[in-house]
């Protein structure tokens, strides 16, 4: 561990960004794990010739080495816009940044990323993500892998924009149905944050409801963001203007 403000997550057993922070130390909780570093750069240098892909690898450092990383450890509802940062916002700027090349068939690799968003959000799968770090990024990768591939699939030039429409419809109602569960589940579901809500002056199951909402209702916007996309995008088709 490094004195001072920042941490190196690699140095850390257990938890990848390092055990629950205290509200007082959140911000000093920056993840400088040189690995994660050099990947993001080598991303960099891959996609940010285009500004899509500059947001892409500048959205997966807010998730990685922002203090986000570390209060998600804390907080259910913070992994909850983690992954909603790698699935909805991330995933897809990859896919503008690096488009296929023709349309492409969509709809198993919608069955594919939801199989592997809800499979992570079992309770023994998200449980043991958060407590190995081998696990935790195999979780991150499959996560970020499943979602780009649905979203070059949806978001390849010549894919029909109703289509393309009814895809990004139905990958919010998964995120929206898993979300409405995990807010009226009775019982917190997950043993890694029992007791960390505490410090932050909510209970387990609250945060885990604040989580659920957050899938079920702001989640909405990135995928309503894409939506008005395609929809321009068959517009201007129908316009004969370049999309």
């Amino acid at each position: 561990m490094i004195p001072g403000a920042f941490l190196i997550a690699g140095g850390l057993a257990g938890l990848y960004c390092g055990p629950a922070p205290d509200p007082g130390a959140i911000w000093t909780r920056w993840n400088l794990d040189p690995l994660l570093l050099a990947a993001l750069a080598a991303l960099a240098l891959t996609l940010a010739r285009s500004r899509a892909g500059a947001a892409a690898v500048a959205v997966l450092a807010v998730a990685f080495v922002s203090p986000l990383c570390a209060l998600s450890a804390a907080l259910f509802s913070a992994r909850v816009v983690h992954h909603l940062l790698l699935v909805a916002v991330a995933a897809p700027l990859i896919a503008l940044a690096w488009p296929a090349q023709s349309p492409r068939v969509a709809t198993p690799l919608l069955v594919l990323a939801t199989g592997v968003l809800w499979a992570w959000h079992l309770p023994q799968a998200y449980d043991a993500a958060m407590a190995d770090k081998g696990v935790y990024w195999v979780m991150q990768a499959t996560l970020l892998a499943s979602a780009t591939a649905f979203w070059r699939a949806v978001l390849a030039p010549g894919q029909p924009a109703g289509q393309a429409g009814l895809l990004i419809l139905g990958a919010y109602m998964q995120m929206g149905l898993l979300g409405a569960l995990l807010t009226f589940a009775p019982d917190p579901l997950y043993e890694i944050h029992r007791q960390a809500p505490l410090a932050w002056g909510f209970t387990a199951l609250a945060d885990q409801q604040l989580g659920g909402i957050i899938m079920w209702v702001p989640a909405g916007i990135p995928y309503a963001a894409l939506g008005a996309l395609v929809a321009l995008r068959g517009w201007r088709q129908l316009q004969g203007r370049p999309t």
